[in-house]
C-alpha cells in the first residue's frame, strides 16, 4: 500500500498527494446527503414539501457529525505531532482514547435523539406540512449514529498513517452503495423519504466496517477499544483530545446554531418556501466547500507532522502550499457562483418558482465567499500546531457573536426580510475571517522564526 512520507520528499506534492485523494473522498461523502436530496425533491407531488423537511434535519446530522470531530478531528493532529517526536506509543494511546469516546458518545447520542426527535424538529421549525416528511427521516438515520460517526471520525487515523488512497476508498465504498439504493428504496420499493434514510444508514454501516477493517488489520498502528484498566492513564490524553477538538466541533455545532435559527426566522418572513431555499444553499455550500475542505484536511497532518519534528521551514511553506490552492479554487467557485447560480441550483430542484426564489438569494448568501477562506486557513493552522484556545475562540466568533445576531437584527430591526438572513453570512465573513486570517499570522510567524534560532 503506498503510503505518503511526511518528513521527506516536497510539501506541494505531500499536499497534493494526500489532497487530492481527501477531495475525491469528499465529493465521494457529499452523495451521501446531495444524491438524498437529489431524490427527495423529485417525488411526485411531495417533492418540495419533502425537500424542507429533510433540511430541518441537517441541524441534527451536524451535531452528530461534530461529535465525530470531536474525537477524531482533536485526535489526529496530536497523533501526528506525536508521530513526528517518534512517540509511537503516544499516538497509539491518542488513537484508542479518540475511538472509544467516540463510541461511547454514538451510543448516548443515538439514544437522547430517538427520544427527543419530534420535539427537536418542532423547535428547528417544523410545520404541520414537513413534520411527517422530517421525522421518520431522522429517526431511522438516528439508528446510523454509531457507524456514522466511526465512518468520519476515525478516517482521520488512516490519513494521518499516509493512508490517503485507502481513506478515500472508505468513502467510496458507503458511497458507492447510497448511489445505487437510494433510487431503489426511494421509488422502485415506494418508500420516499424513509427509503433513502434506509439507503444511507446502510451505506454508513458499508464505510465504517472498511475503516475499522483497516485500522484493526492492516494499519502499522492499529485501533482498538481501550481497556478498564487504562482508563486512568489515559484521562489526560483525553483532556487534549476534547481541548483541540473543540475548535472544529464548535464549528460545527454552531452551523447547527445557525442553521436552527435561519430556519426559524425564514419560516416567519417567508414561510416553509424559504426553508427548502435555505435547503438548497445549504446544498450548494457542501458542494463548493469540500474541495477547500479537502485541501485544508490533507495539508493537516504535514503541518502537525512538521511541527512536531520541529520543521519550522516546512510548516510555514506546507501554509502557504494550502493557502494558494485555496485561494485560486475558491475564485474561480465565485464566478460561476455569480456568474450562473441557476445552473447550480439546478442540480437539486428542478421546481421553478423555487428555483427563481433560490438565485437572489444564493447570490448574497455568497456576495464574500472567498473572505471564508481566511477563516478556513487560521483555523487549520491552529489546530494542526495544537493552538486550543485561538482555534476555539475563533470557531465562536463568526458563528455565534457575529452571525446568530445578525440572523435577527438584519431581518427584523433593520426590516431586511429574508434578505436579511442571507446576508447575514457574508458580513460574518469578512468581519471573522479577517480578524482569524491576521491573528494566525501574528501568532505562528513569531514562533517559527523563533524555532529556526533555536536550532
Amino acid at each position: 500500500m503506498k503510503r505518503i512520507d511526511f518528513e521527506n520528499g516536497t510539501v506541494t506534492r505531500n499536499i497534493l498527494g494526500a489532497a487530492l485523494p481527501m477531495l475525491i473522498a469528499q465529493i465521494l461523502n457529499l452523495l451521501y446527503n446531495i444524491v438524498d436530496r437529489i431524490y427527495i425533491s423529485r417525488i411526485p407531488d411531495v417533492g418540495t414539501r419533502a425537500l424542507g423537511a429533510v433540511g430541518l434535519c441537517f441541524p441534527v446530522i451536524t451535531i452528530i457529525t461534530a461529535f465525530a470531530n470531536l474525537f477524531g478531528g482533536g485526535g489526529a493532529p496530536l497523533f501526528s505531532i506525536y508521530r513526528g517526536q517518534k512517540e509511537e506509543h503516544k499516538a497509539g494511546r491518542i488513537m484508542n482514547t479518540s475511538f472509544t469516546m467516540l463510541c461511547f458518545g454514538a451510543i448516548v447520542l443515538m439514544s437522547v435523539g430517538l427520544l427527543t426527535a419530534r420535539p427537536l424538529l418542532v423547535l428547528f421549525g417544523a410545520s404541520a406540512d414537513t413534520l411527517p416528511f422530517a421525522q421518520p427521516y431522522i429517526m431511522i438515520y438516528l439508528i446510523g449514529t454509531l457507524p456514522s460517526m466511526i465512518a468520519v471520525g476515525m478516517n482521520p487515523f488512516i490519513n494521518a498513517q499516509g493512508y490517503a488512497l485507502i481513506g478515500m476508498s472508505s468513502v467510496a465504498v458507503g458511497a458507492a452503495a447510497n448511489l445505487l439504493l437510494d433510487p431503489l428504496f426511494i421509488f422502485v420499493l415506494g418508500l420516499g423519504v424513509e427509503g433513502a434514510a434506509i439507503a444511507t444508514v446502510i451505506s454508513q454501516f458499508l464505510s465504517a466496517a472498511f475503516v475499522l477493517y483497516f485500522l484493526m488489520r492492516k494499519a502499522e498502528l492499529k485501533v482498538r477499544l481501550l481497556r478498564k484498566y487504562e482508563f486512568r492513564g489515559c484521562f489526560g490524553y483525553a483532556k487534549n483530545i476534547v481541548s483541540l477538538g473543540t475548535a472544529g466541533f464548535i464549528m460545527q455545532l454552531t452551523n447547527s446554531l445557525v442553521s436552527i435559527c435561519c430556519n426559524h426566522v425564514l419560516s416567519i418572513t417567508g414561510g416553509d418556501i424559504y426553508i427548502s431555499v435555505m435547503t438548497i444553499i445549504s446544498s450548494v455550500r457542501q458542494l463548493v466547500e469540500t474541495p477547500i475542505y479537502a485541501i485544508n484536511e490533507g495539508a493537516s497532518p504535514i503541518l502537525s507532522y512538521n511541527y512536531g519534528a520541529r520543521r519550522p521551514s516546512r510548516v510555514r511553506k506546507s501554509g502557504l502550499v494550502m493557502s494558494i490552492m485555496i485561494l485560486s479554487y475558491t475564485a474561480v467557485m465565485w464566478c460561476l457562483i455569480i456568474l450562473v447560480p441557476g445552473t447550480l441550483i439546478r442540480v437539486f430542484s428542478s421546481d421553478h418558482n423555487l428555483v427563481q426564489d433560490s438565485i437572489p438569494a444564493l447570490k448574497q448568501y455568497f456576495a464574500a465567499f472567498i473572505f471564508m477562506d481566511l477563516q478556513y486557513m487560521g483555523q487549520t493552522v491552529f489546530k494542526s500546531l495544537n493552538k486550543k484556545k485561538q482555534a476555539i475562540f475563533f470557531s465562536l466568533l463568526r458563528k455565534v457573536i457575529i452571525v446568530v445576531p445578525l440572523t435577527y437584527l438584519m431581518p427584523f430591526a433593520f426590516h431586511m426580510g429574508t434578505d436579511g438572513v442571507f446576508l447575514a453570512e457574508p458580513v460574518s465573513n469578512i468581519i471573522g475571517g479577517g480578524i482569524c486570517f491576521i491573528t494566525m499570522l501574528s501568532i505562528v510567524l513569531p514562533e517559527l522564526k523563533r524555532m529556526e534560532r533555536v536550532q
